[in-house]
């Protein structure tokens, strides 16, 4: 059986680390609230997806920061993250720049893919990340980069990050099974948030806890409760080394929030628990714990903040100061091209 942490977690961690969970968490909610007033601003009149700066759909992941924060602290540049069509958090926590990351998600060729893949499909060689629209397809990619990692004889480790719904996929079981068989560095996460679309877990899941899954594949399984932030810090850290210490695969699954929408512009009528959302928020509930245990003030909140929205508003200006692709050039990066002579 896995096991849980209730929140809050036990272990007291050092004041430079909380401050880097809550700075991490301030600075991804401050990008999506961004991305968000940019997405909506010219969307009417009603609401037409295709219309605006940011055209399609848009997947934000507030509410589920405590996840990213907690396990990205324990990773460099040099290990790999695999993450969702909800990625921006992790590929904040993970150390993406801003810059080249809003120019991809506002379609511009200053962007990750030149402008060609959009918010669901940010590549970036630099840390390692990649993510995908198609449910689970994460998890085969990062047992591959797992392998290379280990091929080459480095301590580097995949984390390969999806939601509970994507459990029930068969790449999910197919993936937890070969990593455990070959005995790779990966660290699987399940992001909980309650609802796969307008779906409850209840209605999709036979089971309430899918770290109890982990059993079936021989591997370490954990439940992390709470949306707390240290807590998920606590575990993924055993997680973490575990696989760089050669000892295989662990599968963590954090009982998370979703604050807002499943796309942008879901009016989320299948959800009876809108009203209680807001009181769930995880950033000022941890903001007033580190207030109480005297660690945050008012002069480190506001300087946070300040640093956050300077860096998010930098890579939105730049991004909307790019240029849009040439329609010319459609063709371009499609087919492999031989290098003149």
């Amino acid at each position: 059986m896995s096991t849980t942490t209730p929140a809050p977690a036990v272990q007291e961690l050092s004041t430079e680390t909380r401050l880097g969970l809550y700075a991490s968490m301030v600075l991804v909610r401050t990008f999506e609230e961004a991305i968000l007033r940019e997405y909506h601003a010219d969307k009417g009149p009603g609401f037409d997806i295709g219309k605006g700066l940011v055209p399609g759909e848009m997947h934000l992941a507030a509410g589920q920061e405590p996840v990213s924060a907690g396990v990205c602290a324990h990773l460099t540049a040099d290990d790999a993250v695999t993450a969702t069509h909800r990625p921006h958090h992790f590929a904040i926590a993970h150390g993406m720049a801003l810059r080249p990351m809003a120019a991809e998600i506002f379609g511009r060729t200053t962007g990750l893919g030149r402008g060609r893949g959009g918010h669901m499909h940010l590549f970036d060689p630099d840390t390692h990340f990649s993510c995908s629209g198609i449910i689970a397809e994460g998890y085969p990619p990062a047992l591959g980069m797992a392998f290379a990692f280990r091929s080459r004889g480095t301590d580097a480790i995949a984390v390969a990050v999806t939601g509970e719904g994507a459990a029930n996929q068969g790449a999910f079981h197919e993936s937890l099974n070969l990593a455990a068989l070959w005995n790779l560095p990966v660290v699987f996460v399940v992001e909980d948030n309650d609802w796969g679309i307008s779906v409850p877990r209840s209605a999709s899941t036979s089971i309430p806890n899918n770290a109890d899954r982990a059993a079936a594949y021989g591997m370490p399984g954990h439940r992390v409760e709470g949306n707390d932030v240290e807590a998920v810090h606590e575990a993924a850290g055993r997680a973490v080394a575990r696989a760089r210490a050669g000892s295989g695969p662990s599968l963590i699954e954090v009982h998370t929030l979703r604050m807002w929408g499943h796309f942008e512009g879901d009016a989320q009528g299948y959800r009876p628990d809108l009203a209680d959302v807001a009181s769930h928020d995880p950033i000022p509930a941890y903001e007033d714990r580190l207030r109480s245990a005297d660690v945050l003030d008012d002069a480190t909140v506001a300087r946070v903040r300040a640093q956050a929205s300077a860096q998010v508003e930098d890579a939105i200006t730049f991004a909307k100061d790019s240029p849009e692709p040439d329609p010319a050039d459609a063709a371009l990066y499609v087919f492999a091209e031989e290098a003149q002579s």
